[in-house]
């Protein structure tokens, strides 16, 4: 008896050294935002600032176009989500649940660039959106993100896991594809599309390395991107970047929160069946 609760009190604490581990960082973040420059700055570095001051989350609405920014940032999560659900579902259901020619090996060629860094396409993507003449551009954002491997793969485990014999008695009831994928498969696999909603609004939100190479317009950027000018050469506006970084995570901690019951449910249940 003495062992289990032995046990369970270092698992506790472990437990609590995780959450710190975690947490501290974000709470650093909020901290530092309330900070002067010479406060962050400060060595050795202090915790908790003599004064919060607000100064740095209103200079920084003026430092930069912050609301285009963050419309910005908005719009390419938005339609980089909804499109790429779309997207990866119908292909999704296709790899699953339809028999055409060849679909084991187009299916093994869109799972293999999953094993590809992400670097190698940004040359071909940008030299496809210049030739589009989409360059510098709100729709050069999220065009290259349109669809995923990885969402195309985690929706295929959902739909993979539903019975057979609910297209079997749809298809008996006259029901054609799209109606069997729209209003029956669809609506079965939700916790899976709430875990696609979340990973890839994360991803688009978070995106830096793409914003920056195809836009150069401050106006036409994202809010990393945006957030990386302050930088300095000599000086950076440290307490201006955790205010901004401090809006710009507000939004995904929000969704995750929302919706985290049916995202724990859906990455628990993805690997259901193979």
């Amino acid at each position: 008896m003495k062992s289990k609760n032995s046990r369970k009190i270092i698992v506790h604490i472990l437990l609590l050294l995780g959450i710190t581990i975690t947490v501290f960082p974000f709470v650093w973040m909020i901290l530092t935002s309330f900070k002067t420059v010479g406060e962050a700055m400060q060595i050795p570095p202090t915790i908790f600032p003599k004064k919060f001051l607000t100064d740095a989350y209103s200079s920084i609405v003026t430092a930069l176009p912050f609301g285009r920014v963050y419309l910005n940032t908005i719009i390419s999560t938005v339609v980089t989500t909804v499109v790429q659900v779309l997207f990866c579902s119908m292909a999704a259901y296709a790899f699953a649940r339809i028999e055409f020619p060849f679909k084991n090996a187009i299916f093994v060629l869109v799972l293999s660039v999953l094993m590809v860094p992400g670097q190698i396409f940004l040359i071909p993507q940008y030299r496809i959106v210049q030739s589009l003449g989409l360059l510098d551009t709100i729709p050069a954002l999220f065009l290259p993100n349109l669809f995923s491997a990885f969402g195309t793969f985690l929706l295929r485990q959902f739909f993979m896991s539903l019975p057979k014999e609910l297209e079997e008695a749809a298809l008996l009831d006259g029901c054609n594809r799209f109606q069997i994928f729209g209003k029956i498969m669809l609506p079965l696999t939700k916790a899976g599309i709430v875990s696609l909603v979340i990973f890839t609004a994360k991803f688009a939100w978070n995106d830096f390395m793409w914003p920056l190479i195809v836009n150069t317009s401050m106006d036409k950027m994202t809010l990393g991107p945006a957030l990386s000018t302050l930088q300095g050469q000599y000086t950076t506006k440290y307490p201006m970047q955790m205010a901004g970084a401090v809006m710009a995570v507000i939004p995904i901690i929000v969704l995750f929160f929302v919706f985290q019951k049916q995202f724990i449910e859906g990455v628990a249940q993805s690997g259901i069946k193979g």
